[in-house]
């Protein structure tokens, strides 16, 4: 490969990827901006309920868990109701339901939720589990004193931003949280500070007086249940023991509270910031992660009140036996403007939470002591917290934007009062004339339009970034194109200097004007990339696009491609890309996709002569697509199950045995035996792990440190030895071998099988294509030995197969596109101690790992087509955006929160495949650089 062409390639690769990356960001920008502004107005009710508020958070608690009767069947002698006293408090003295979260359905956005009352941005959630991207206000802040107990993950976040000494924190060590320990003990942790912190008071008359003032907030963040639903899952014995501990100290919380202050002004809220999904974990918009249990009681709250007609219970409910009761439902951020109303406090500015009892038509959870009047003023205060933050992000968006479009129905039409304020008035007028319900009424209607308002700010310049993005990824698809027609950059037909000038200066014009928009509508800093990468693309494709289509000598036997047949060609490459898109949500369409690669193409596409000369590969095609095609198939919810990690251990390590075997008249294969010594002694430690963790005596230190070295030494020793392959086959062997390791101490169930199959056919796929190809049609010439890149049509599906296997690298293990597709009990063997970074780091890890096969594959089979490297590659760089565009367009922010987390995954993923992709296609041809060498040096010499 010339260095004019490596240049170019380099060049493309490094736009290609930093284009991918940052669009990811446009997503953010596109469908969710950050609910925080600044300068707004506090707002209070007045009058309080009560004189104090205890919230009681169980991470990771599932509502139908909580609430249903017989809810573990499958535990041995379960009780029938697995919280009495919480159950009992639903049933006779307090208010329940289903408070729904939002994705992502992780600790962090859902105590911002409740606490704050607003939804975080999606994309804070890459910042840390530990520190906010913004301050924002929260119930706590507005407490007269907040004493909070919990995880050293989550309790911080409050206290930053508020007044010194308000919020006081008490947090156990992050060490504590051991996922291969009785995590029970976090929970009693939390009672026994709250237990310290009432006789401490005994002791300090300073403690004595705060604890006693009115607007005080007690918050026990309970994080035991979701440490053991990420070990043990959902519906096991651990996480049923688990919800009766916090049965209990939600019982003993209640009496140390009456004990200590001997009175009934305390108001309680039980609630969880996420759920669960049955395999044990979140973050995504799984109905078992949003649905979450809701119990309040005490002072301000009304008690249990007999169902509706139509029925507040659905087939999700009736399992909890308590349809005689009604089921009031809350959206998360619901729950500030509750606690806000109940001690009487300034609602949080950012709040876009509704009070449940502002809907005059269905019981709320209040139990006011001036009755209606009191929920009449409630709501009104609830509207203009809204209508205060539209207003904060009207006048800033109509002082900066464009030609801006007011919202109609809260601003002026005809240059007088907005009809907000005239609003107000009137509902003000109301309350004058005592229709508390008219009020409550007018306040449900405004409060909708103001968010109605706030969606409509919020979304202002959705069309904007659409538009840019789609006209983006099509100009990167043109953009990359041209490396088909000219490889190195360097059409045979330069454009003349005054057209080179015109489509600059006309590029530049085009990009200053749009910065000069965004600088006056104080537009974010990644506006001024979006519309820079287009610019960038098509002034390229304008520059040199009609030169390398004149250098285009596209040919097939002899005859120019007809237009029908690039049509159809077209649109059967178009077809396939939306059938991966489909397979996101289908994943057996990757099952039908290798049954069509492994029978179909071969029956049909093939020449006769190379089938019936080529049977027995036809064969092996064939049986290992079929084998492959298998684990799509299978049930994403695995259990771990030690004999089939085992089995795929020996697999690998009888695949390896067997080419070392075949392969031993080459040379010595001392390396093959190395690792397979690592490999089985990875198998006996896990094994070894494996039994110590389901019996629940922990992860032996010597288990872990040795389960690190091996894995380490196995996945760097074919990078650092000095050892010399004699072919291709031999170095793709070891890397397979080197990442097994990763695939037994990583693995819950069948994936050692897949990605023994997976490689298997990725080393058949060489073969199968370097004998279609004859190794005739792409031989270079005798007289010019150069690698000068000419493009056919065929490349075009070599692109499409290694882009189908870009995907089945991924879902083949059983992963959906959703972060709950990834199991933790393998990363406890090597990690018990909660590290979210490094646990992350591992499963990256254990998906990246077929991919450096399928890289070192890629370019083997370049080399064996003798094609420069990465020619495959920018054909299939030309199809990527197909998927990935589409993807972006399905983006919502409506609907069931499974669409929505799904949408985003499904988008964010398919972006990142195929910055792994890239980035490992020049891993492959660094990895394989030097036995490549001799490959081509080998035919060049035969050649001659």
């Amino acid at each position: 490969m010339s260095d004019s062409s490596f240049n170019n390639v380099l060049k493309l690769l490094t736009v290609g990827l930093v284009f991918h990356v940052v669009f990811i960001a446009s997503v953010f920008d596109c469908y969710f901006t950050s609910p925080v502004v600044h300068g707004m107005t506090e707002h209070n009710v007045g009058a309080a309920q009560s004189k104090r508020l205890v919230l009681i958070v169980g991470d990771g608690l599932r509502a139908d868990l909580l609430y249903a009767l017989n809810a573990f069947p499958s535990v041995e002698s379960s009780p029938e109701v697995v919280a009495p006293y919480l159950r009992s408090i639903a049933e006779t003295r307090g208010a329940f339901g289903v408070s729904h979260t939002r994705v992502p359905t992780e600790s962090r956005p859902g105590h911002v939720a409740i606490i704050g009352g607003m939804y975080e941005d999606v994309s804070a959630v890459t910042k840390g589990w530990k520190t906010n991207p913004v301050d924002f206000d929260s119930v706590f802040n507005r407490s007269s004193h907040t004493f909070s107990f919990g995880s050293p993950d989550i309790l911080p976040m409050f206290s930053r931003g508020a007044t010194p000494g308000k919020v006081k924190t008490w947090s156990y060590d992050e060490e504590a949280e051991d996922f291969t320990k009785d995590a029970t003990a976090l929970d009693l942790w939390v009672l026994d500070q709250l237990h310290d912190l009432f006789r401490n008071a005994s002791a300090s008359d300073s403690l004595k007086s705060e604890l006693h003032e009115d607007k005080v907030v007690f918050f026990l963040h309970l994080l035991g249940l979701d440490t053991t639903g990420h070990s043990y899952r959902p519906h096991s014995k651990e996480y049923m023991n688990n919800i009766q501990v916090v049965d209990d100290i939600v019982r003993e919380t209640e009496k140390l509270i009456f004990d200590f202050y001997q009175d009934e002004e305390t108001s309680f809220i039980f609630t969880a910031d996420h759920g669960m999904s049955k395999i044990g974990n979140h973050g995504d918009g799984d109905p078992d992660n949003t649905r979450t249990p809701l119990i309040a009681w005490g002072r301000g709250i009304r008690g249990p009140v007999p169902d509706s007609i139509p029925s507040s219970h659905d087939n999700y409910s009736r399992p909890w036996k308590l349809g005689h009761l009604l089921r009031r439902d809350v959206e998360q951020a619901d729950l500030a403007p509750l606690m806000s109303s109940l001690i009487g406090i300034d609602w949080p500015v950012n709040s876009v939470g509704v009070l449940p009892d502002v809907d005059p038509t269905r019981p709320g959870y209040l139990s006011p002591r001036d009755g209606d009047e009191t929920l009449a003023r409630a709501a009104l205060v609830n509207a203009q917290v809204i209508l205060e933050h539209y207003r904060v992000k009207h006048e800033l968006k109509s002082a900066h934007a464009l030609f801006y479009k007011p919202y109609k129905p809260l601003e002026s039409l005809d240059g007088g009062a907005p009809q907000r304020i005239e609003w107000v008035a009137k509902v003000e007028r109301l309350l004058g004339e005592k229709e508390w319900h008219k009020a409550r009424q007018e306040s449900v209607d405004l409060i909708k339009t103001a968010l109605q308002g706030l969606r409509y700010l919020e979304t202002y310049d959705r069309l904007l970034i659409r538009a840019i993005v789609i006209v983006s990824y099509i100009g990167w698809a043109a953009y990359a194109s041209l490396s088909i027609f000219s490889s190195d950059g360097n059409p045979k037909y330069p454009i003349s200097p005054t057209r080179r000038a015109v489509i600059n200066y006309t590029t530049v014009a085009i990009v200053l004007t749009f910065w000069a928009a965004f600088s006056i509508q104080k537009s974010p800093w990644t506006f001024y990339l979006y519309i820079a990468f287009p610019c960038y693309f098509w002034q390229q494709f304008a520059l040199w696009a009609a030169p390398a289509l004149r250098n285009y000598r596209q040919t097939e036997k002899g005859a120019t491609l007809s237009y029908q047949k690039l049509l159809l060609r077209g649109g059967l490459v178009f077809a396939s890309l939306q059938c991966m898109v489909v397979a996101y949500t289908l994943r057996y369409i990757w099952s039908l996709g290798l049954v069509i690669l492994g029978i179909a193409w071969p029956c049909y596409s093939w020449p006769r002569k190379i089938r019936s000369e080529n049977w027995k590969l036809m064969l092996l095609w064939a049986s290992s697509c079929l084998t492959t095609a298998i684990f799509p198939f299978l049930a994403v919810d695995k259990q771990e199950n030690l004999p089939a990690i085992l089995f795929g251990g020996c697999s690998m390590v009888l695949a390896g045995t067997g080419y070392a075997w075949w392969a031993r008249k080459a040379g010595p294969q001392s390396f093959i035996w190395i690792q397979l010594l690592l490999l089985c002694s990875i198998m006996a430690i896990t094994a070894s792990s494996v039994v110590n963790l389901q019996a629940k005596v922990g992860l032996p230190l010597l288990n872990q440190v040795s389960a690190w070295i091996i894995l380490v030494v196995a996945s760097v020793y074919p990078f650092v030895s000095q050892l010399h392959h004699s072919d291709p086959t031999s170095k793709l062997v070891s890397l397979f071998l080197a990442f097994g390791v990763c695939f037994v101490v990583l693995s819950i169930s069948v994936e050692g099988l897949f990605y023994l199959a997976f490689s298997w056919t990725l080393l058949l796929w060489i073969e199968v294509e370097s004998t279609l190809r004859g190794n005739v049609l792409r031989a270079p010439s005798k007289q010019n030995h150069t690698n000068t890149y000419q493009f056919q049509a065929d490349d075009v599906r070599i692109a499409l197969f290694f882009l189908f296997f870009v995907q089945i690298a991924f879902f083949g293990t059983g992963n959906v596109a959703s972060i709950s597709s990834f199991y933790l009990e393998p990363v406890y063997r090597l990690v018990p101690i909660f590290n979210p970074f490094l646990m992350a780091a591992l499963l990256i890890f254990k998906i990246v790992a077929p991919y450096v096969i399928l890289a070192a594959a890629f370019a083997t089979l370049n080399a064996r087509l003798h094609l420069p490297p990465f020619s495959l590659f920018l054909v299939a760089l030309t199809l990527t955006d197909g998927m990935t565009m589409t993807f972006f367009l399905n983006v919502t922010d409506t609907g069931s929160w499974l669409e929505i987390g799904q949408s985003i995954s499904f988008f964010i993923i398919t972006s990142l495949l195929l910055v792994w992709s890239a980035g490992i296609c020049a891993a492959g041809e660094y990895l394989m650089a030097e036995t490549l060498i001799s490959l081509k040096s080998t035919h060049r010499f035969k050649e001659q």
